[in-house]
């Protein structure tokens, strides 16, 4: 305990929000110094070890490439750690690109998790923040972390309602007196609606695309609602049938049809907050709105769509991808907040 200690004072606190497509790391007294998708590239011997070869981006862009030996994996899945010992491996990264040395690093970070995951989830992503290097863990609900980097007043007597859409989860949450009085998460974000995209394309037009294409698709011309004058894009993916490339043009309008699903259940989780929520702090939410976060906040017309939905007013962070790590890095900051949020 004394060696930590003295090892922690070389080493700056950290705050993660470790994200299922990416990863944000706050430095405490910097702000958000690292962005990364949250991709693992490891090389298998035959014994089963593996050995990591790329992290974040360089390991993305080899994603659907790999050959037989070398695996692109995202260990997130939905929220929750999914593969323990390459989560352990990139965070291990994090930390070692933030000090810029890789020895004698005992940080304390803090990790912002899905509100709604077992505590067996929540002590694997503790255990693996202790493995990779930290000294002192705490975890934080994303959406309370949401919260606090939108400026929104949690440690106020009156509703704030907060929609997190990230890669693997959306949450959706009811906040007020540093608490979350209700909290909903529907495994459906960012991540199904790549998968949608795909499936789309391949159904109507037999045209096989990659994760990769499909996200910069939804991207560049996704709309949660139809346009009578929208966006086209070219894709290049296999045709199925012949089995040679080729190139297709999509249109706005293909892509709102081929993640509505994703979009109306979206939609149904904030009715269904609302509909859960106690009638004194239904009426703050009324007069205050509900606060749009995460990637998932960026689709076209999405806050257009719920205020038509539920009739009260949306509005969207100020960069709304990395609102949950300013959050985590602000309680971090302020360590009398870390002590009302901190959940672990």
């Amino acid at each position: 305990m004394f060696f930590d200690r003295i090892l922690g004072l070389f080493s700056t606190d950290l705050a993660i929000d470790l994200g299922t497509a990416n990863s944000m790391v706050y430095v405490k007294g910097k702000g958000i110094v690292l962005k990364e998708p949250s991709v693992v590239a490891v090389k298998r011997d035959r014994h089963g070890n593996h050995r990591v070869l790329a992290v974040g981006r360089d390991a993305k862009l080899m994603l659907g490439k790999t050959p037989i030996g070398i695996q692109a994996i995202r260990p997130l899945k939905e929220g929750v750690i999914a593969d323990f010992e390459i989560t352990q491996a990139m965070l291990r990264y994090f930390i070692c690109k933030v000090h810029n040395r890789r020895n004698l690093i005992r940080p304390r970070i803090i990790v912002a998790i899905p509100s709604n995951i077992t505590q067996v989830e929540k002590r694997a992503v503790k255990e693996s923040a202790e493995l990779a290097g930290s000294r002192e863990v705490y975890l934080i609900e994303e959406p309370m972390a949401a919260a606090i980097g939108a400026g929104l007043p949690i440690t106020e007597p009156v509703a704030n309602m907060v929609v997190d859409i990230g890669g693997g989860t959306t949450e959706v949450a009811v906040i007020s007196l540093a608490g979350i009085v209700y909290s909903k998460t529907v495994k459906i974000a960012g991540d199904k609606m790549d998968e949608a995209i795909c499936q789309y394309i391949k159904h109507k037009y037999n045209l096989l695309i990659g994760e990769h294409t499909a996200e910069q698709v939804k991207i560049k011309i996704g709309n949660a609602q139809p346009e009578d004058e929208g966006q086209t894009m070219e894709i290049k993916g296999r045709d199925l049938i012949s089995g040679i490339p080729r190139t297709l043009t999509v249109t706005t309008k293909e892509i709102n049809k081929a993640i509505e699903e994703q979009v109306e259940a979206i939609v149904m989780a904030v009715k269904d907050a609302l509909e859960h929520t106690p009638p004194e702090l239904a009426a703050d939410i009324v007069d205050r709105g509900i606060m749009l976060a995460g990637g998932g906040a960026l689709l076209k017309n999405l806050d257009k769509l719920l205020r038509e939905r539920t009739g009260v007013p949306i509005f969207v962070a100020e960069d709304p991808l990395s609102t949950v790590a300013r959050g985590a890095g602000e309680a971090l900051e302020n360590l009398s907040i870390l002590k009302e949020v901190a959940i672990y």
